[in-house]
């Protein structure tokens, strides 16, 4: 039988390296570890390497074939162990994983307890630069927001939104999905439910008008929560307000540092 002839491995002189290369938009089913245990989910995974300048190209069916075999339930522990199998299989001094996929929580209304899920939108990732390992998580969690001074000039009623916070934060240490969301919705005017019943709706509508936000005072109060976390290295706060009485959004973000 004739050598195939490996071309990705084949010299390029065209002396520029690359700093990402790899696979995007690859779906496959996961099992994340998350504070409540085991869920199971389907990610859409960016899985890139550097490339040398002497080198033509990566070998793009090794990243595949590396998801194919590990197979494994996803942590903070167990998402370093696969970037570090990546480059060992690509034969890479650099590289990262994304994975991006909805998470869903369990929630009781406040005042029937009535049980129903919530989504949430988080990606994890994994990258090794130099040597060393940076973890990174990001959560989108949706809250109501409702505004300061049209409560104060009002003579009665506010109008309030849907909002969404976005936290993106690099970690020394695991932080769960579930503690970023807990810390978000503790400072919206109120958080959201999937399904409410006549008594939980009045409730969650006066817990909105007793606790008023602006989108400032959203980013400024989850910043401060973030940065009093000792496991949290960095962050990004931002929070979009899907206006009521505009066709614009509001919109604020902080990052630290």
């Amino acid at each position: 039988m004739d050598t195939i002839a490996d071309v990705q491995s084949s010299v390029d002189k065209r002396n520029m390296p690359i700093n990402q290369v790899g696979v995007k938009g690859l779906r496959l089913p996961l099992c994340i570890i998350s504070a409540a245990g085991e869920q199971h989910t389907v990610a859409d995974l960016t899985m890139t390497v550097s490339l040398p300048a002497e080198q033509k190209g990566t070998h793009m069916s090794r990243f595949i074939e590396l998801m194919q075999e590990q197979q494994c339930n996803i942590d903070f522990a167990a998402l370093q162990q696969l970037t570090i199998a990546m480059l060992q299989k690509l034969q890479a001094k650099a590289g990262k994983i994304s994975m991006r996929f909805p998470f869903f929580r369990r929630k009781q209304a406040p005042v029937t307890a009535i049980s129903s899920l919530l989504d949430y939108e988080v990606m994890l990732s994994g990258e090794i630069q130099a040597g060393v390992y940076q973890h990174s998580l990001q959560v989108i969690i949706p809250v109501t927001s409702l505004c300061p001074c049209s409560k104060e000039i009002s003579a009665y009623g506010a109008h309030n939104q849907r909002s969404h916070v976005t936290v993106t934060l690099v970690s020394t240490e695991a932080v769960t999905i579930e503690e970023i969301i807990d810390l978000v919705e503790q400072e919206g005017s109120c958080q959201l439910y999937g399904l409410l019943k006549r008594p939980d709706e009045k409730y969650v509508t006066e817990y909105a008008y007793d606790n008023p936000k602006f989108v400032e005072d959203m980013v400024r109060d989850v910043a401060t929560a973030l940065k009093a976390d000792a496991r949290i290295q960095s962050f990004t706060v931002e929070s979009e307000n899907f206006e009521s009485i505009h066709n614009h959004s509001a919109y604020a973000l902080i990052q630290y540092p």
